[in-house]
């Protein structure tokens, strides 16, 4: 029977083992002999390979399949966070903060369907049937998806070399969960996600039982799927990312492992399983990750909602862009709206004087208040000024340039901007902005009413345009940046925005840009432009402004939603998610795992790692509870799938963003395969090889005898029982059909679940 990649390795006597290669040999020989002895077991020991593994899988895969695609099109309204994919099939360009290949998948689907990418999923409750949508196709995808997950699992303890009730046991949790049918019924990444993960452990554990015959079809064969797995874990979603640990955790081991001398590689050929492992692992994922990116662009080649959060050189490259059609060069002289990129809130003052004092007891300096106001207003009119006025035969057709130092004049109260060393009425440590009379701006206050403009991705003197030109403006006595947020300002500031000086400037959000120019005639010349073509930006540029919105935008995800909850809830089923409700009928859908899987796998989490603890503490007292094999099994193979627990369940606790139930499916996934190999170990305590003393007193270790499954299957029946009645219980919460009386709801409501209708 083989086994999973993470352990400590013993030492022996070695021998040559193909290609160079050392083993030790038995007595105490290690984990690569132990392999060796598993693939080649006599017929006596237990086969991983037969028939019943074999109608098994069968069974259990034609039953995911039924799970999954149980009433596969009710409700046939939008549910929950089913979200447009349509528009790849429009090929207006969109924004997301995950990576392309998992909304790519759908869009397949609905080009194979005919359909047009007309409806928006706007809205929860918006029926698919009278807008035409082919929402079963769209389901069924991802529904595929989540059912072949169940025989993955499934065969990841089987070619683990687990028992049938172990493997068994493994896929009924993830069968019978919930959560991963309720999940994977649904127009949702987490189907593609999970099964690529699950794929990923599959492949990894191919490839490791062929580490005795490296660099052969097989191995390499093995090594790139798991490569390719890989890269469609963290082409859907970047918390794909955890699975690369898992994997690459397991990698550095066996690295380690093989560096040792005493296996007998060369640093020459260590190099070689080095470079193969960087190749199939690194390389080649990336590679095809770059490559759903480039479709991604290729395919959304029109301007679209998504521009907003991209630059203005990434705009201009998208047919029917606004920037292209409309962007025009700004003069000095020239009345402009100047607007703010996240806000949207226009610069905006009025002849209302800021308070003596606010609320917090801090005096201002009661100059004009300088503000941000969302809606067009005569009082949202600036003028732009050099700092030294142009003679008067020189100020036509004068550019503002990229770097250049200006004033900015407010029409309605004569008077200039200004920033000064006066605390901000949010921001004790930001500057406030206000305004001063001509007088003074052009004498003793000269200085503080200059600013000098610092264009996003501009060259040096570029021109700066309407809409295409993203700037920050700096203040130049205090290198603060004009600033603004969404909180309003008290009933003195009219709830508008406050406009203040940020000392942080490389903060993104201090972008802003000039929205129009009220001043232009239409005997401008600047009105008569010729049409401008699409521009071109390198992939690589245009890949790496999408990382950082991606990034940017996913780790801003931190706003309270009524459903998020914390990973210390997760193993415990603490919370689930409202998707969907019906009144009339009294349907819902409510998002939840299986109670009894996923509490029996949280607390088999904690019995392993009791075990671990046992077993150590035994050896250094000098008693030896577990045979060598028996060991090996539970380091090397339960220890690699309780990493691949941890590794996907541990690292949500540093981050700072919305998180929900579903984020712990692949952990749990993991939880599953820890449960089903304890349920071998536990309920099979016949040892997995002997001891053997020959007539000279030699110590040598054979093969034990065929192991009893008694115990094995009598704990999987009785947890398959439990997990199928479970799953039963919740099914009206998970297919959201049938409705439910009061009654109903109440002896569901465990745990304080927030279900509707229990009254």
């Amino acid at each position: 029977m083989s086994e999973s990649p993470v352990g400590v390795r013993q030492r022996g006597p070695k021998k040559k083992v193909g290609n160079g290669a050392e083993y030790s040999s038995v007595p105490g020989g290690s984990d690569d002999e132990l392999l060796a002895m598993s693939i080649k077991a006599p017929r006596h020991v237990q086969s991983t390979g037969g028939r019943g593994y074999k109608i098994a899988l069968a069974v259990i895969t034609a039953l995911a399949f039924v799970t999954r695609f149980h009433r596969l099109g009710h409700p046939n309204e939008v549910v929950f966070d089913e979200v447009h994919f349509g528009k790849y099939l429009e090929h207006t360009y969109f924004f997301d903060v995950h990576p392309p290949f998992g909304k790519l998948l759908f869009a397949l689907m609905g080009w194979f369907v005919g359909y047009d990418g007309h409806f928006k999923f706007e809205n929860i409750g918006d029926s698919y049937i009278s807008n035409g949508v082919p929402y079963v196709a769209f389901r069924a995808m991802p529904a595929m998806l989540g059912a072949l997950t169940v025989p993955v699992v499934f065969l990841t303890m089987q070619e683990s070399g687990y028992s049938l009730p172990a493997a068994i046991t493994a896929a009924m949790l993830v069968l019978f969960d919930n959560a991963h049918i309720g999940q994977t019924r649904l127009i949702l990444l987490d189907a593609t996600l999970i099964l690529s993960m699950a794929c990923s452990l599959l492949c990894y554990v191919r490839f490791y039982k062929l580490r005795d015959q490296p660099f052969g079809r097989k191995w390499w064969k093995w090594l790139l799927l798991t490569g390719v797995a890989l890269s469609c874990v963290i082409s859907t979603k970047y918390v794909g990312v955890f699975t690369f640990v898992t994997i690459g955790g397991a990698v550095i081991v066996d690295l380690w492992n093989l560096l040792d001398y005493k296996r007998g590689l060369s640093l020459q050929q260590f190099g070689q399983h080095f470079a193969a492992r960087a190749l199939g692992l690194i390389i080649v994922p990336f590679f095809f990750y770059l490559f759903w990116f480039q479709v991604h662009f290729t395919v959304l080649y029109k301007s679209g909602p998504g521009d907003d959060f991209m630059s203005p050189a990434f705009q201009e490259t998208l047919a029917d862009n606004a920037l292209s059609a409309s962007s025009i060069t700004v003069n000095y002289y020239d009345t402009v709206q100047i607007r703010h990129k996240d806000t949207k809130a226009f610069l905006h003052s009025h002849a209302q004087n800021y308070p003596l004092r606010y609320e917090d007891g801090r005096i201002s300096s009661q100059g004009q208040q300088v503000t941000g106001y969302p809606f067009n207003d005569t009082n949202n009119h600036w003028i732009i000024m050099p700092a030294t006025p142009f003679p008067e035969e020189e100020r036509l057709n004068r550019p503002v340039l990229n770097g250049d130092i200006f004033k900015l004049h407010h029409v309605l109260t004569n008077t200039d901007l200004l920033s000064h060393d006066v605390a901000s009425p949010y921001f004790p440590t930001n500057q406030e902005f206000t305004t001063i009379s001509m007088d003074k701006s052009y004498g003793e206050r000269h200085n503080d009413t200059l600013f000098e403009i610092k264009m996003e991705h501009g060259k040096k003197e570029a021109e700066l345009k309407t809409l295409a030109g993203h700037f920050k403006l700096l203040h130049v006595p205090s290198k603060v940046a004009m600033w603004t947020h969404s909180k309003p300002l008290p009933d003195w500031g009219f709830k508008q925005q406050e406009i203040n000086g940020n000392k942080n400037v490389a903060q993104g959000s201090n972008i802003w840009y000039i929205e129009d120019i009220p001043s232009m005639t239409e005997a401008d010349e600047r009105n008569s432009k010729e049409p401008k073509k699409v521009k071109h930006m390198s992939f690589i540029s245009k890949y790496l402004e999408l990382q950082r919105a991606m990034f940017h935008h996913n780790n801003a995800l931190t706003s309270s939603h009524p459903y998020a909850s914390q990973p210390i809830q997760w193993p415990f089923l603490l919370r689930g998610v409202s998707f969907w409700t019906k009144t009339d009928t009294r349907e819902q859908i409510y998002f939840l795992g299986n109670p009894v899987g996923w509490w029996l796998a949280s607390a088999l989490l904690a019995v392993l790692a009791g075990i671990f603890g046992a077993d150590q503490i035994t050896q250094r007292r000098g008693l030896d509870a577990l045979d060598r094999r028996t060991r090996s099994k539970l380091y090397n193979s339960t220890g690699f799938f309780l990493f691949a627990w941890a590794s996907h369940y541990f690292p949500f606790y540093l981050m700072g963003r919305q998180l929900f139930l579903h984020h712990y499916l692949p952990a749990h996934l993991a939880s599953a395969l820890v449960t089903g190999a304890l349920v071998e170990f536990i309920f099979c305590a016949d040892p997995l090889e002997k001891e053997v003393i020959d007539k000279d007193g030699k110590k040598t270790y054979v093969a034990a005898p065929k192991r009893s499954l008694v115990g094995a299957w009598i704990a999987c029946g009785v947890i398959s029982a439990a997990v199928v009645a479970c799953f039963i219980f919740y099914a009206p919460l998970t297919y959201g059909t049938p409705g439910l009386t009061v009654e109903q709801v109440l002896a569901r409501k465990f745990l304080g679940y927030e279900l509707h209708f229990a009254k």
